[in-house]
Order: C-alpha cells, then structure tokens, then sequence
C-alpha cells in the first residue's frame, strides 16, 4: 500500500472537525476525496450478516451507481465488508475507517487486509486516528464509530441487534445531527431488532436505493425499461417462478409454490427492493414503469 500520510490539522475535512470528543490526530492511506463534491453514506450492520442482510446491502449500492456518493464503513466482517466490495464493485469510492492504525502489520481484521488494499487501488482510501505506535483495543471501536458517524451525511443500518456497535453508530449519527436509515427485515430475526428499533425512534425505513437517494437530497431517477430487464435476468430460478404468478396474494403464492410463509415474505422483500414487483392492499403486483 502507498505511505501513510498524517494529515494537519487544517487539512482535516471540516465534517470531521464537528465531531465530539475531537480528533486527536488523522492518518489516511489512499487519496483523500474532496467530501464537498460528495454525500458520504455510512453503511453499517452485523458481522454475522445472514443471506438476506448482504443481499439488501448489495442490491442498493448497486442502484446508487452512478450518484455523486461515497460508500464509509469499517472495513469489519458482514456488512462492513459487503458494503465496501458493492462500492468497489459499482465504480462507488469508497472510505474505511479500521479500528486500527494503518499499517499493513496493523490492519484489522487482519483477514480484511487484501480488501483496504482493494479500496485504496480503486481510488478511496483508509482513515484513522492511530499511528501505528499506538496501542489499541475493543476501545477503540466507540471511537472508531464517531469518525464515521461525523463523515456521513446519512448512516444505514442494513442489520444489528438491538444492542451492538452499529446502533452506537447510529446514536451518534443522531447526536451528530446526521440523518439515520434503516432497512426493515424478518419479525422473527434478532438481527431486525436493531433496525426496527431505530425505526421506532424515527429512522427513515429504507426499502430501496430511492429511498436512500431522497434522504441525501439527491434526485432521484428512474431506471430504464432496459434496467428493469437486466434485473429480471439476475433473479434467480425461485424469484422468477415467484414472479411468474403475479398478480397474486401472499396464502395464494404460498400454497402455489408449496412454501412457507416465512421464506415466501424473504423472497418478496428482495424484489420489491429490487424495484421489479410492489404491493397494493394485499395483492402482489409487478412493478412497471
């Protein structure tokens, strides 16, 4: 990876001057974007992600294709992770920010190292407070978590349980004054809790890339007939026998295709972010433009 840089303190991007308790030092390894050209989304969840959880978080990068936005998390397992890759993957710059210093023989997890050296090839870049002198520890996380919580111009939280790091990031975010997403998932998943409870508090829900799009102040636009065909090809085999039987009611779609209700619920959340099929006092529609 190129050197370390130490960046001075008049150099330090004026979102990350706002933060409490202050900065003590800034190290970047990559180039620096220029965050006024950008909305910065933080992008943060579970390190134990289930299918459904990295599938949201890929699928709404995705769509921010193209957007004047950078894609900041942590550079964690799960979410962290799949966040980071769906930007590199989707031409997105992306930021992370370790709970380590920079170094190479620092970096955490060690596991992740070949992706911050993805990150910082594709243009972005890696932050931190820690020189690589300095001793670290599950400590460092809170702290690590308001660095990104002072980049973003929105926090997303795909998944969490209720108590976590992701929703210290996400309290931050609000004591920060930045606005706070959240992607609904399964009742009966624990890795809901933390999103629903957001929600509850007054986080935007997040159902699709417009949704995110709108809570940065950007303007939306609406894919293309071309679009839509290209994600009808990406479904897999049981989404489009799903789709072959719209319109339709959620009892009906699950005594057709002989499947419970649970992971019918699961596959129909995953198109309508997708944006291919959207639902109307109680029926199941396809979705077209």
């Amino acid at each position: 990876m190129p050197p370390i840089q130490y960046i001075q303190k008049q150099d330090i991007p004026e979102r990350l001057k706002r933060i409490y308790p202050p900065l003590r030092h800034l190290y970047c390894c990559g180039k620096m974007p220029d965050l006024k050209a950008y909305k910065c989304l933080v992008v943060i969840g579970s390190r134990k992600s289930s299918t459904y959880g990295e599938m949201v978080c890929q699928k709404i990068i995705k769509d921010l294709r193209g957007y004047p936005i950078i894609i900041v998390s942590g550079l964690a397992l799960g979410i962290d992770s799949i966040a980071h890759e769906a930007a590199i993957e989707n031409n997105l710059l992306t930021i992370a920010v370790p709970g380590s210093s920079l170094d190479e023989r620092n970096i955490y997890p060690k596991t992740k190292l070949p992706l911050a050296k993805k990150i910082v090839e594709s243009g972005g870049c890696l932050l931190s407070e820690y020189s690589s002198n300095d001793t670290t520890g599950p400590w460092v996380f809170p702290e690590r978590n308001r660095i990104m919580a002072g980049l973003g111009d929105a926090v997303l939280v795909v998944e969490a349980t209720k108590k976590s790091g992701t929703s210290i990031t996400a309290r931050l975010a609000l004591d920060f004054n930045k606005e706070v997403l959240a992607v609904p998932g399964s009742i009966f998943s624990p890795l809901s809790e933390g999103p629903h409870y957001l929600i509850q508090q007054g986080a935007v829900p997040v159902r699709n890339a417009r949704d995110v799009i709108e809570a940065l102040g950007l303007e939306w636009e609406e894919p293309t007939s071309e679009n839509q065909q290209s994600l009808f090809k990406s479904c897999s085999s049981e989404e489009k026998k799903l789709l072959s039987f719209l319109p339709n009611t959620r009892d009906e779609l699950a005594r057709l295709l002989s499947k419970p209700m649970q992971e019918i619920q699961m596959n129909l959340s995953l198109l309508e972010i997708k944006g291919l099929i959207k639902q109307d006092a109680g029926m199941i529609l396809l979705f077209t433009h």
